[in-house]
């Protein structure tokens, strides 16, 4: 899987693993905070979500243009992670009444995000524009997108880290249902019977209104730190990018700039308006994916914390627990080069002994595993990135395996089964979704644990959304790299972020109907789709077919 790719592929994913561990620190909590600190519901939430994830990804046309036409695309990644840094500065600061300076912070990491996400990835395009290196542009990608996800698995467990931290020193716990029982007392309203048990169980002080002041100033305290790794994390990014620049300098050049063994064949108009031709094609039905996909900072970590049970025993647990997750992870790596023949006797016996040892650990963590805990609802987004990491050298396999018989599809034809597999994804939420209370009956609340669905429905949305993203999201990105006419490389490269961006919107504004429709409806929206999408995908591959020379 790794062999035969350039040192600069490495430096370049670790960048970007920084950037992205920032960037999901955020993201996990991002709705939470807004409802946690300024008392929002999920449609208010969801709106500001889906204009932030919107921009995010808008805003890499503006840095692929002006990477293309004057300062390039290693210049561009640098003033990105620094722009970056300081939008979660400013989001680390606003722990105010009203939420102007975290629509500024949002703004800043947006725009830094523009300059920054598109333009890496021309950078590792430009890695493989050799003819030796032609034919790993694929497994470059998958690779890369792994760097991606390992950054986002640990980010979870960092946001809640942190945002529990300045509870727990007083002596609490974050408990998803109590912020909107502690807005309401502060705005007057009485609580009900049953919300005052549920606030009695943290305080037996007369003074509601002082112990609610108390509690969200803690814990807005946590989110504001959290905010902050996010920006100590694009700092460490920017470093590594700068210290170990020798290792991709020869891929940061533009068309007018390439040198003669780097330079691509000049198209003819007709080429290049069939190129983008195809391009545009397939940006509009990732829309649709993105739509769904996005779905992760919003609806699925509020029905996470609403509707699902939180309360996790011994062997559910064991999923949650970072050092059991890491240690897994790795042994599960390891094993394939434990038994790989054509690695030497040596190597292979040291692969064995630390997978022994690894293993070891692992029943070590099962058997001093808490027979029940409580979980964080933003840990369910580690999910992702975990099956990205195990999944991805399997998806990478099978279709080389794929290749070697000639049965290998399009990357257009991975695009479509990617949009079916996301809608096997989303009709999985529609069982444990049925009966369930619609969300703005609720108000804030959780529902009851008789009723609350069991965390594996969420994982096994992860699951298969998972094996959906790493037959779309990366083979697109090496599409896009492949055909893009070169004048217009970093130009197109945004292309893709316009449409993730306009799919982000509508993920976000779809908020509004999780808040007021029966949740199976909501998640039926989305399942049906995603299987509209693959179908017009399906029907358009012979068009965009004859771009890819198939």
């Amino acid at each position: 899987m790794f062999k035969g790719h350039p040192k600069g592929l490495y430096v370049l994913f670790i960048s970007n693993m920084g950037e992205r561990f920032g960037f999901y620190t955020m993201f996990a909590i991002l709705t939470l905070f807004l409802q946690d600190h300024f008392g929002w519901n999920e449609s208010q939430a969801s709106i500001l979500y889906g204009w932030f994830i919107m921009l995010s990804y808008l805003t890499p046309l503006l840095g692929g243009i002006l990477a293309d036409k004057f300062f390039g695309y290693g210049k561009a990644v640098i003033l990105g992670l620094i722009v970056m840094a300081l939008g979660y500065l400013v989001l680390s600061q606003g722990n105010g009444s009203t939420p102007y300076t975290i629509y500024a912070g949002l703004f800043i990491v947006a725009l830094g995000i523009g300059f920054f996400k598109g333009n890496l990835n021309v950078l590792v395009g430009n890695l493989y524009n050799t003819s030796e290196l032609k034919s790993l542009r694929d497994s470059a990608f998958i690779i890369y997108y792994m760097g991606i996800n390992a950054g986002a698995l640990f980010a979870p467990y960092a946001a809640a880290w942190a945002k529990s931290l300045f509870l727990q020193h007083a002596g609490w716990v974050y408990d998803p249902a109590l912020p909107s029982v502690l807005h309401n007392i502060i705005a007057g309203i009485a609580p009900t019977t049953e919300q005052l048990a549920l606030v009695n169980k943290y305080t037996n002080s007369a003074d509601l209104a002082g112990f609610a002041h108390k509690y969200l100033e803690l814990l807005s305290k946590g989110y504001l730190m959290a905010f902050g790794l996010a920006a100590i994390a694009s700092v460490v990014s920017l470093g590594v990018f700068l210290l170990f620049k020798k290792h991709y300098k020869y891929a940061d050049y533009t068309y007018k700039n390439a040198s003669a063994d780097a330079k691509e064949k000049e198209l003819t108009p007709t080429e290049t308006r069939q190129r983008l031709v195809a391009l545009g094609l397939v940006f509009l039905v990732v829309i649709f994916f993105w739509l769904a996909f996005h779905q992760n900072g919003s609806t699925l970590t509020f029905f996470a914390r609403t509707y699902t049970n939180l309360e996790v025993g011994k062997f559910s647990g064991l999923f949650f627990s970072l050092p059991f997750i890491v240690c897994f992870v790795i042994f599960i790596s390891l094993l394939p080069s434990v038994f790989n023949k054509k690695i030497v006797a040596i190597r292979r016996s040291l692969y064995g002994a630390v997978s022994l040892v690894l293993l070891m650990v692992l029943a070590y963590f099962i058997y001093t595993q808490p027979g029940q805990s409580t979980i964080d609802p933003s840990l369910f987004q580690a999910f992702n990135p975990i099956f990205i990491i195990l999944l991805g050298p399997l998806v990478i396999w099978a279709f080389s395996l794929l290749n070697k018989r000639g049965a290998e599809p399009s990357t257009p034809a991975k695009i479509g089964l990617g949009m079916f597999i996301t809608a096997i994804a989303f009709g999985l939420l529609i069982i444990p979704s049925i009966g369930m209370p619609v969300a703005e009956s609720l108000q804030g609340a959780t529902v009851s644990k008789s009723i609350a669905a069991s965390p594996f429905w969420l994982i096994s949305n992860y699951f298969v959304i998972t094996i959906a993203e790493l037959c779309l999201s990366p083979m697109g990105l090496s599409f896009v790299s492949k055909i893009s006419p070169p004048k217009y490389k970093g130009s197109m490269q945004a292309g893709w972020y316009v449409a993730m961006s306009i799919g982000n919107l509508l993920a976000g504004l779809l908020g509004v109907y999780y808040y007021r429709w029966p949740l199976w409806v909501f998640f039926a929206m989305l399942a049906i789709l995603s299987i509209v999408s693959g179908l017009l995908m399906m029907s358009l591959l012979r068009i965009i077919k004859q771009t890819e020379g198939k």
